[in-house]
This record gives C-alpha cells, structure tokens and sequence, in this order.
C-alpha cells in the first residue's frame, strides 16, 4: 500500500512562505527605530500617561 506523501512542489511552497513571513517579519524588527524624542517631549508624555492613569483609577 503506498503511503500518501505531499509531492515536492507542495513541500516547495510551504517552504517558501514559511521563508516569506520570517524574512518579512526580520525586516520589520531591523526597520524599526526608536523614535528621538526631546526631554520635553517625554516629560509631557510621562505627565498625560499619569493624568489617563489617574483617570482611569477614578472611573473604576
């Protein structure tokens, strides 16, 4: 009785987009950066994080 094998081609492809979604995910961790923020910048962000924080304690 012969066994039922996926042909080639099929292992092919599976192989290649197994290959193209690594390689796509790779490129997007090289392609992230962090972004340059001034002092000024965080301090503000910290302060709106800690104001939603605060407002999200109070609405609980």
């Amino acid at each position: 009785m012969r066994e039922n094998n996926m042909p080639w081609y099929a292992w092919l492809i599976i192989v290649l987009a197994l290959g193209s979604i690594v390689g796509g995910l790779l490129l997007l961790r090289d392609s992230a950066k962090k972004l340059p923020l001034s002092e000024e910048q965080l301090k503000r962000i910290h302060e709106r994080n800690a104001e939603l924080d605060a407002q999200e304690a109070k609405d609980r």
